[in-house]
């Protein structure tokens, strides 16, 4: 079996949730605290053993590209002014990978972007997809996770996490799952997906969403699909399609925290939970939410 060691991330959005700052900034690149959400990504990626990344873009997404190159000329001012440790950060961002960026022509929807970097993947080569403004903090990374149980058992694997409270599940696409023997606790196959389900009608809480892994095998799928909701093609309709044919797994990421950065609020939480761990500012980050939450309630 081969091993997992590219990644497609597709950053072609707008963030039309974000404007005006996405106008010119791309969403995939708004800070969380002193790294951009995309390097969060990348750094999963690399950390699960990924070698090459695989960037899907679109207009005004230069500074993406930007980020992971080389900056000779911030490199000379750094190295000029003493700043080592800065000097050997952003040295180490352009090394983490080989990146590859390609333009995603159409037709639109979270399929598309695979489908642009097909001609990237060999034909029995099993890749990985990492949505460009979500992440997973986990012990050990989430992505990890699903490889380990793609190798082991030669399955496309999705991730999975549980979604605590019942009204949020219709944000979400919902595994109908089934536990199978000699199987990992935290690892179910999915019967279906159903998306944004009422709380009522939801098949489980376990959401599926954010990580792939794929077998080679989800291409054909994925030329048979015919646009969908908006007149897109989605990612959802060509695994659904798959799971009349073929296994998918679902894994329940261990010890993770998901934040939806491509969400107003869940970026905050990402934001707000970062700078409270920060080992320069950590702590007086603390204590001014403290002192802000009483001015708040004392008003």
């Amino acid at each position: 079996m081969k091993k997992v060691t590219k990644a497609i991330i597709p950053a072609a959005g707008y963030g039309t949730r974000f404007l005006p700052q996405t106008k010119a900034m791309p969403k995939e690149m708004l800070p969380v605290v002193d790294k951009p959400v995309i390097q969060y990504v990348v750094e999963e990626a690399v950390a699960s053993g990924i070698e090459d990344i695989i960037i899907v873009t679109g207009p005004s997404k230069r500074a993406i590209e930007d980020h992971f190159d080389r900056t000779y000329d911030l490199e000379y001012f750094l190295e000029k002014a003493g700043k080592s440790e800065k000097l050997e950060e952003i040295r180490r961002i352009a090394n983490l990978a080989n990146f590859v960026y390609i333009r995603q022509k159409g037709p639109y929807g979270n399929a598309g972007p695979v489908l642009s970097a097909r001609h990237l993947i060999g034909e029995d080569e099993p890749f990985a997809v990492l949505w460009g403004d979500e992440f997973i903090y986990s012990k050990p990374p989430r992505l990890k996770q699903l490889i380990d149980v793609h190798e082991k058992h030669g399955y496309s694997v999705i991730s999975g996490v549980r979604i605590e409270e019942k009204r949020d599940v219709e944000k979400y696409g919902i595994s109908k799952i089934e536990r199978i023997d000699n199987i990992d606790n935290n690892v179910f196959k999915i019967l279906d997906i159903i998306e944004k389900p009422q709380p009522d009608k939801a098949p489980s809480n376990l959401a599926t969403h954010g990580a792939y892994v794929f077998t080679p095998s989800i291409f054909k799928y994925l030329d048979e699909l015919k646009p969908g909701r908006g007149g897109e093609l989605w990612l959802v309709e060509a695994v659904s399609s798959m799971l009349k044919k073929e296994t998918i797994l679902v894994a329940e990421i261990k010890n993770a925290k998901y934040y939806d950065t491509g969400d107003k609020l869940g970026y905050l939480k990402a934001v707000i939970d970062f700078a409270l761990v920060h080992p320069e500012f950590g702590g007086a980050v603390s204590t001014y939410i403290e002192e802000a939450v009483k001015k708040t309630k004392g008003s």
